[in-house]
């Protein structure tokens, strides 16, 4: 089921953004990405400063022993205040190799997180992130490059899900919220970031984006209604306004709105986006893109707007009859390896464990990997975020 978890921004203007008419970005050109002037935010950006080895090369050489030793790794997770990304932080926080920078929305839930998870000072730094307005992700990306830190790895993690909604929310630049958080808010945030990326003289440089069983239609729990399907996109291409729009907030353009599928649909986009990533830039960087499902977190927060009852029971039904619920703590662990194992370095892979908790590389659904609405989904996608 669905995994990753975030928070519902609570006051959002429903404006769209401005339809700029540039040309539309190619394939190799991500180095210059425009970035537009934002105001300062009004929270700090830092609880705890990157420790020294943060700023030093790639690898250096001890003037007495002459060996070569790895620098600490820097790595941003969205969402790491709870759930899956604050267990992952936490995971990779303390083999003391990382330095975790928490992207949040709430940043005093956020400071509050890392104390409780014994995360030891130093070792992480958090910035404020709403994924729900693409401003806030430009300046993200600009106090993140102020903060002078490299970026070896980016984990694209954060998401919302509403499943008993039947009418949709829209994020500042006036998008459905779930696609526009889970999708549109990680698309630029990933694609304003490939330079970071490309620059880190780190060993293996990842990009990682957080999918779902529930968005693969070739699983048990991906046929479970209403499925995931993204039609031809058009409801995307109309920009998601909603009938009060004259259009459509779902992106396969149905007239009626579903929390539920609106979720599923943006994990079948953040799986096809780290696939064209995979296609248009691995080869030329070097950069290793992947997704994964590591398994199902039955007690996570993201579950938190669905009926009592659900809540209630889909724990113990996942722990005694699928046998598939897997803990915050060891999905943690999970996401931590896709992040710094050096046997998962290939690139373009969906990563799954199975019940030894050996990962295995996993068969997306003929919807989730298909290559040219994976083509179609990018180039609305940087329509729609203000990259075309």
């Amino acid at each position: 089921m669905a995994l990753q978890a975030a928070l519902l921004p609570s006051a959002l203007s429903r404006q769209h953004p401005k339809k700029g008419a540039s040309a539309v970005v190619k394939d190799t050109a991500f180095l210059s990405v425009p970035q537009k002037k934002a105001p300062s935010l009004c929270v700090r950006t830092h609880v705890a400063t990157p420790t020294a080895p943060v700023a030093t090369p790639g690898s250096s050489t001890s003037s007495m022993d002459k060996k070569k030793t790895l620098r600490q790794g820097v790595v941003v997770i969205t969402g790491a205040s709870s759930g899956l990304g604050l267990a992952a932080a936490k995971a990779l926080a303390e083999t003391g190799k990382w330095h975790v920078v928490m992207a949040c929305r709430d940043f005093l839930k956020a400071a509050k997180a890392a104390k409780s998870a014994g995360m030891a000072d130093g070792s992480y730094t958090i910035m404020h992130l709403d994924l729900a307005s693409l401003d806030s992700v430009r300046q993200f990306v600009a106090h993140f490059r102020r903060s002078g830190m490299p970026l070896d790895s980016l984990v694209c993690n954060a998401a919302i899900y509403r499943p008993t909604a039947r009418t949709p929310t829209f994020t500042a630049d006036g998008y459905e919220m779930s696609v526009g958080v889970n999708h549109l808010g990680h698309f630029l945030l990933a694609r304003l970031l490939l330079d970071d990326l490309n620059k880190s003289d780190y060993p293996s440089r990842r990009l990682i984006i957080l999918g779902s069983i529930t968005g693969n239609t070739n699983t048990l729990a991906g046929n479970v209604p209403p499925k995931a399907n993204l039609g031809d996109l058009r409801g995307l291409a109309g920009g998601l306004a909603g009938k009060n729009k004259n259009g459509s907030a779902m992106i396969d353009g149905a007239e009626d709105f579903d929390g539920a599928k609106a979720y599923k649909d943006s994990k079948i986009c953040n799986m096809l986006t780290m696939q064209e990533l995979h296609r248009r830039f691995h080869e030329d960087t070097g950069i290793t893109f992947a997704s994964l499902y590591p398994g199902c977190i039955a007690t996570t927060g993201l579950f938190r707007e669905h009926i009592p009852l659900f809540r209630l029971l889909f724990p113990p039904f996942q722990k005694f009859i699928t046998k598939g619920f897997v803990s915050e703590e060891e999905s943690g662990k999970r996401l931590a390896q896709v992040v710094s194992d050096p046997s998962l370095t290939k690139s373009g892979v969906y990563w799954s464990w199975n019940k030894d908790s050996a990962s295995f590389e996993n068969q997306l659904s003929q919807e989730a990997s298909d290559p040219k609405k994976a083509r179609k989904l990018y180039e609305l996608s940087e329509k729609l975020v203000g990259l075309a």
